[in-house]
């Protein structure tokens, strides 16, 4: 079968399965996912400002065995790498705290991917425990150098993703969201088709429903968990990647400016996509109290919306505000007729 080739991975739901949908962000999800990236930038023509800044930071930075654990071409990765976070917006050291407990996981899961026994990867083999600090202290390294400069925008995008997914889920229900996911997604009579290179046949989700990870650095492959004893999962990529390497000032129409005021007018034109007070405060130079106080303004007006996502509240346009920008940006400006 050549590289290129595609199989189908069938997720199937029961009513069960379908009432335990929920959504998570993960940290650690996205620094192993991203070693794929720094390893093979060619391969990841949307991220590629992303590894050719980061490959500088990483001189120096110890991060062997996280990288053995990451092959490339990726077919598989051990699951204690990044187990299914249990809550929808877990720190990184949660999630490190998590790994570090998983020593009796640590043969079966390499047993089950065909890790070879060599090098660091048979140290860890030999020693889980003392195998998981080091994998636990390595991606620490390697978050501060790759990850923790771009985490605010990215986490900002993550969480509108789940906005924007929580919405279709309300408009449209289940089978909406799902089949929107991905263009290697389809939802067909009850079971989610995922089109992969390495998995084929049917999956049970054994009534413990599906957890959805949108994921940066997945991008463009979904990454999938469906084997026992974790939550089943699937890594998809968010919309918008692409916008997270843009350096840009949106420029609010003058007409609006004139009517809100340019700073209120210049949020307005920064929520393209949802993003969080302090986002929006440090993409408009405005302190968090400021920023809060003219989201109100805007709120109150009925051109945006809050909602709170974890410990963060996520502003975002609403059909009024959208209808409005359209319109002055395709308004010409008016030409003095004056002789």
């Amino acid at each position: 079968m050549s590289s290129e080739s595609t199989m189908t991975l069938d997720l199937t739901f029961t009513a069960r399965d379908l009432a335990n949908i929920r959504f998570a962000v993960s940290p650690l999800g996205e620094a192993v996912a991203s070693v794929r990236v720094v390893k093979n930038p060619a391969a990841h023509p949307l991220l590629r400002p992303w590894a050719e800044e980061v490959r500088r930071r990483l001189a120096g930075v110890d991060w062997g065995l996280l990288s053995d654990l990451v092959p490339v071409p990726t077919i598989a990765i051990a699951g204690f790498t990044c187990t299914p976070p249990s809550t929808s917006l877990p720190d990184l050291e949660v999630e490190l705290a998590t790994m570090r407990a998983a020593a009796a996981r640590v043969r079966s899961d390499l047993d089950a991917v065909r890790a070879p026994r060599t090098g660091r990867i048979a140290a860890l083999y030999d020693d889980p425990g003392r195998g998981l600090e080091r994998l636990a202290d390595e991606v620490a390294a390697y978050w501060e150098a790759a990850i923790a400069p771009y985490w605010p925008r990215i986490r900002a995008l993550l969480e509108g993703e789940i906005l924007y997914r929580a919405r279709q889920l309300a408009e449209g229900g289940a089978r909406r969201m799902l089949a929107d996911l991905d263009e290697t997604v389809a939802w067909r009579d009850g079971t989610l088709e995922v089109s992969n290179r390495y998995a084929s046949g049917p999956r049970s989700l054994r009534g413990l429903g599906l957890l959805l990870v949108p994921c940066v650095f997945a991008w463009p492959r979904v990454l999938s968990v469906t084997t026992p004893p974790y939550q089943p999962t699937v890594r998809y990529p968010p919309r918008g990647i692409a916008t997270l390497w843009e350096r840009r000032t949106p420029e609010p129409p003058e007409a609006l400016a004139a009517v809100l005021g340019r700073t209120r007018a210049h949020l307005l034109a920064e929520l393209d996509r949802p993003a969080s007070t302090r986002d929006l405060a440090l993409r408009a130079g405005l302190s968090e109290p400021g920023a809060n106080q003219h989201l109100t303004a805007l709120r109150r007006a009925g051109l945006c919306t809050a909602h709170r996502t974890g410990r963060y509240v996520m502003y975002a346009r609403t059909e009024i505000a959208e209808a409005l920008l359209g319109h002055l940006d395709e308004t010409p400006t008016p030409r003095s007729n004056s002789r």
